[in-house]
């Protein structure tokens, strides 16, 4: 790595199921959500969970979360990673070759810029890099 680094863990996201059991555990285990905010097609609500957050998205509509889920069901979507700088990251993971979703950043929750790179690159494994807001690269 160059010019960056991974800070910590940011999340673990969970695509809920319809009938929302994985949700109303984390709820009755983790309190109310901290963040819930409307995506193109799901909602993410994120659960304090120690440091890192637990976040479940549910299908609201067509889109990635409805795919994820008639394809492959409930259950763990991806993993993110806090990174000091998204820009330089994806920058040089893509100079080594990393397989890529986003090759440029974009707006994520909670004032986030986030990139994915693509489960190849992890032995199947979604992973998101996620720059908290007022730290971009410039």
């Amino acid at each position: 790595m160059t010019g960056w680094r991974v800070t910590r863990l940011h999340h673990v996201a969970v695509a809920d199921g319809d009938d929302h059991t994985g949700e109303a555990l984390f709820a009755s285990l983790l309190g109310d959500p901290v963040h819930s905010e409307q995506g193109d097609g799901f909602t993410e609500r994120m659960y304090a969970a120690g440091g890192p957050f637990l976040q479940t998205l549910e299908a609201t509509g067509d889109g990635v979360v409805r795919r994820f889920l008639d394809k492959r069901g409930p259950g763990l979507h991806h993993i993110a990673f806090a990174v000091d700088r998204l820009d330089a990251a994806l920058t040089d993971l893509d100079e080594r070759g990393v397989p890529l979703i986003d090759r440029t950043a974009r707006p994520g929750g909670m004032g986030t810029r986030i990139a994915f790179l693509h489960p190849s690159a992890a032995d199947g494994v979604l992973i998101e890099l996620v720059e908290d807001g007022g730290a971009a690269d410039g």
